[in-house]
């Protein structure tokens, strides 16, 4: 019970803001002020305004807000997002862009499920749509999840991208964006050693640990320093009573955005303070710059325990990628069965998250990859966030993934047969 006790306080403390801030704004605004015009309510009315919005946002799942684009005929077209594949734990997205020819790229976005929804990745998807036919995971928050659906570690988030992959068939190209980078490359082993068939022609990972300790950083530091015990004990609640997933073991959204918060702190704060006065002076909208970050900044998701617990442990922790003994159900995934897919790794000269030198390790791990069917990145000046949207994305790495999908969008050569085998096989 005291696990969920801690849940539904957090979730107390999160709506008394909420309420506070709508309070102060209805407050200050009331209509008999303004016959003695007073700079403090003024801020007051700030402050809620600000405060309001902030907190709501923690636990509102943001939209898509793609309902169409530009297409090359000049023609807006509508876009529609479709559910392809349905699953417990997550979805597989279509952008499908009415009335528009089918594109011969057909990508899929893994998104990451660190804390944040899809969502996170909308920019990246507006990027691609011009050229793509985009796909897309999308997790489902797990506090939203009833206990009756069962666990969910990482073996079966590998599994719903074999799935994935699966079902879109071998004429796709993955890009991995982040903390999916490892697990996406053992789905593609995974389908290497049991339907190889089935692989996708490329694989794209960008900032992805995948050798956590090739360049340590806080995260990674605070993987190494802390206990499981510990983890469990301090990170891990229980659902309230509020959701549908009440009783299930998550690591909240709202402990994972406090951790983000405390990393940039003070500039978080300023920007806070900096949109309060924007407020006031009327020179703030409800989707100017601040509000479009921190409206999916903000909204966060839970994890299941066993997802957090299991990703630290194997992956930061024991280093099971980086030392090619992923295992899925006790069966060994060798990374060094990729043979014909192309993999490319992207990097920011900056990241503070997975620095560089992580991601590219998966390079050493494709043994049995040719040395053509390989590539690298590293993006000048990029940050976590800019490798995969802003300036850096559009400007630099995009055209370099597509540039890389085109060429090898063919489907691999299959080896030729010896005379000998040739002639016992017609034997």
């Amino acid at each position: 019970m005291r696990y969920m006790a801690t849940y539904d306080l957090m979730e107390t403390i999160r709506n008394t803001n909420q309420w506070l801030g709508a309070s102060a704004l209805s407050l200050a605004s009331y209509p008999a002020f303004a016959m003695v015009p007073n700079p403090a309510l003024q801020w007051m009315a700030a402050w809620g305004e600000v405060t309001e919005r902030t907190f709501q946002r923690m636990v509102t799942k943001p939209d898509w807000g793609i309902h169409s684009f530009t297409c090359d005929d000049g023609k807006d077209h509508v876009v529609n997002v479709e559910t392809v594949v349905e699953g417990d734990f997550g979805d597989l997205l279509h952008f499908q862009v009415m009335g528009r020819e089918t594109k011969p790229r057909q990508v899929l976005l893994v998104a990451p499920m660190s804390g944040h929804y899809a969502t996170l990745l909308r920019s990246t998807v507006i990027s691609l749509l011009p050229d793509c036919e985009v796909y897309i995971t999308d997790w489902h928050n797990a506090r939203d999840i009833p206990v009756s659906a069962g666990k969910f570690d990482i073996e079966d988030y590998t599994l719903y991208l074999v799935d994935y992959m699966r079902h879109l068939g071998s004429d796709t190209h993955v890009i991995a964006i982040c903390q999916p980078a490892p697990l996406t490359l053992a789905a593609t082993a995974y389908l290497a050693g049991e339907e190889p068939e089935a692989q996708p022609r490329s694989l794209t990972l960008i900032g992805g640990p995948i050798d956590p300790d090739a360049t340590p950083t806080d995260v990674t530091d605070f993987g190494n320093r802390v206990t499981m015990g510990q983890l469990e004990e301090t990170m891990i609640q229980r659902v309230g009573f509020k959701y549908k997933g009440v009783g299930r073991m998550v690591y909240p959204g709202l402990l994972q955005l406090a951790s983000f918060m405390s990393m940039n702190g003070e500039r978080h704060s300023k920007a806070f303070s900096d949109q309060i006065q924007r407020v006031m002076k009327g020179e703030a909208s409800d989707h100017d710059a601040h509000n479009r970050f921190y409206d999916e900044y903000l909204a966060v998701m839970d994890m299941t325990a066993e997802f957090y617990l299991s990703t630290v442990e194997r992956i930061f922790k024991n280093c099971e990628i980086a030392k090619n003994q992923f295992t899925i159900e006790g069966k060994p995934v060798d990374i060094g069965k990729i043979t014909t897919v192309a993999v490319k790794t992207v990097e920011g000269a900056n990241d503070d998250i997975s620095a560089p030198g992580q991601c590219v390790a998966a390079l050493d791990l494709c043994t049995g990859l040719p040395d053509a069917k390989k590539a690298s990145h590293v993006e000048p000046g990029a940050g976590h966030y800019g490798i995969f949207a802003g300036k850096s994305w559009r400007n630099n790495i995009r055209p370099l993934v597509l540039e890389f999908i085109d060429a090898n969008a063919d489907a691999p050569k299959k080896p030729k047969k010896s005379a000998a085998k040739s002639a016992k096989a017609a034997g």
